[in-house]
């Protein structure tokens, strides 16, 4: 089972995740919601599409832009669509 932590908190956790590009994407439904927060930031990657982030908040600290995820994906990428992916401290194990 993958697990992400961030501040001693567990933001997703799933047996479901797909590996891209070394990251684990999880399901939207294995991420525990209430530590996220939508973020106006979006990059484009060539082959993915456009990607939306989230902020995530644990005890008042906020990591900014710590996940990432891509609503809408171009084809090559479906298998990600809508799952969740992590960077900046997040701790992700598999």
């Amino acid at each position: 089972m993958a697990k992400a932590t961030w501040n001693g908190v567990v933001l997703a956790e799933s047996n479901n995740t797909v590996v891209v590009e070394g990251n684990h994407y999880f399901p939207s439904d294995a991420i525990n919601k209430e530590y996220f927060q939508d973020s106006e930031t979006h990059t484009t990657c060539p082959w993915k599409g456009v990607a939306s982030y989230y902020s995530v908040e644990v005890e008042g600290q906020v990591n900014k832009d710590a996940a990432w995820f891509y609503p809408s994906t171009k084809e090559k990428a479906k298998q990600i669509e809508g799952y969740v992916a992590f960077w900046k401290g997040v701790k992700v194990e598999a």
